[in-house]
């Protein structure tokens, strides 16, 4: 929850030093938001490579469990499909792109602003802000009303970090290796998605 008004804090005080001219024109004309994306996109895959027990546990994994990141990709299109049919100014991939950020705010946010322009780029980030908000807020009513698995697919690609305590607190410690799965694996989804989507 910290890290999520961190993260709104510094977005509001980039827009500020933008709207007054104070950043350097090199950061505004460089690719250095892709730069740092890719650095990110490194530590993640360190952080999971270097964990050898990591790997084990999701080998011992139950296949039906392991549809999850799946189930979790699919309802959120069909979310964002259905969502779309009420947006008069937004298109079908529009959605599906802002959608596939999955709670993924720093990498898809940088993607759809390079293909999208900068209203779609904060639209996505807000838009994964407040999937990862909701899910950290939500847990205990999600595993109440929907059942253990409910954070985790909520959670989406934060299943693996930020939403991992509410999962542990909520669905059991028997749910973390799946949340850190699902989480894998739809942090690998989403550049391919949102490239996809942001294509049409």
């Amino acid at each position: 929850m910290i890290g999520s008004i961190i993260v709104i804090g510094l977005f509001i005080i980039g827009i500020l030093c933008g709207f007054f001219g104070l950043l350097p024109e090199i950061l505004l004309t460089g690719n250095y938001s892709i730069y740092a994306l890719c650095g990110l996109m490194m530590c993640v895959g360190m952080t999971l490579g270097h964990d050898k027990e990591i790997i084990k546990k999701f080998k011992a994994l139950d296949p039906k469990m392991a549809a999850l990141p799946l189930m979790t990709i699919t309802g959120t299109l069909v979310g964002c499909a259905l969502i779309s049919l009420f947006m008069n100014n937004r298109s079908l991939t529009d959605c599906m792109a802002v959608g596939s950020g999955f709670g993924y705010y720093s990498l898809s946010s940088v993607f759809i602003t390079q293909y999208k322009g900068a209203e779609m780029g904060t639209i996505a980030l807000l838009s994964n802000i407040m999937r990862e908000i909701s899910a950290l807020l939500l847990a205990p009513l999600f595993v109440r009303y929907f059942g253990k698995l409910a954070p985790i697919a909520a959670g989406g690609a934060t299943s693996l970090d930020t939403t991992l305590p509410a999962v542990a607190k909520f669905s059991g410690q028997d749910f973390l290796v799946l949340s850190m799965f699902h989480g894998a694996v739809i942090d690998i989804s989403v550049p391919f998605l949102v490239r996809l989507f942001c294509s049409f």
